[in-house]
């Protein structure tokens, strides 16, 4: 007769306003260590069902899964302290990094997911969604199936793609606001004019397409990048 399939356990940290939501819309055991926490973080974690281990070394020797969901500039010491406990599951960065971040976090770990979130803390199905990356994706995405929190494999991609995804999309959002706030208080002296010189330097990157049409996007690229920018006929220019 078969052994009954254990049953997920995974640890979350830390249960701030967004991580609370995503481990309470995770399926199985959801863990979290309280050591050193807040008074409101405790009560959060209580209100979601999350089971307090006390500390960080007795939540590593019992979760298959952790996941991180802290401030993005502590994530990399948050990983170190994971990994330096001896954490041999599956380790899933889903903080506001770059791409080059989540691959120095991903090198730690044995088994390791990238992922990155976006919308508001996960109350309601429909309003956000977990992008996922690596080997190990499928596995996490199975585990918040059906839950308010959407998940999303990108297919194909590597360790990285969800950071860069996260990023792409932040600096969208984000960046196209601050531009448009600024351009509406253009009256207005001591604005920084950061902006205005990145936009001057794009343009200048893409000036060799002036007069060109229907210029590929590998191309345009690649002059954005600042690599050997190509001539409208294809010539490449150095």
């Amino acid at each position: 007769m078969s052994e009954a399939p254990q049953e997920a356990v995974t640890g979350i940290l830390h249960p701030g306003t967004m991580g609370v939501t995503v481990g309470a819309a995770c399926s199985g055991t959801v863990l979290w260590a309280s050591e050193g926490r807040s008074d409101a973080t405790r009560q959060r974690a209580a209100d979601a069902g999350l089971v307090d281990v006390g500390d960080l070394a007795s939540m590593v020797a019992t979760a298959d899964m952790v996941i991180s969901v802290c401030p993005p500039h502590g994530a990399e010491a948050l990983a170190d302290t994971v990994a330096d406990a001896g954490f041999a599951g599956c380790y899933v960065d889903a903080n506001a990094v770059s791409p080059t971040t989540a691959r120095k976090i991903g090198a730690l770990f044995e088994d390791f997911v990238d992922g990155s979130l976006i919308g508001p803390p996960a109350k309601e199905p429909g309003t956000t969604r977990l992008y996922l990356s690596g080997s190990h994706a499928e596995g996490v995405a199975a585990r918040f199936e059906g839950s308010a929190l959407e998940p999303r494999v990108l297919q194909g991609g590597e360790t990285g793609a969800a950071s860069a995804l996260k990023m792409a999309y932040a600096s969208w959002t984000k960046g196209t606001s601050a531009l448009l706030m600024s351009v509406a208080a253009l009256a207005a002296a001591g604005l920084p004019d950061g902006f205005h010189r990145a936009a001057s330097e794009v343009f200048e990157r893409l000036g060799v397409f002036k007069e060109a049409r229907g210029a590929s996007v590998e191309r345009l690229i690649a002059a954005l990048l600042g690599s050997p920018a190509t001539r409208a006929d294809g010539d490449e220019q150095v």
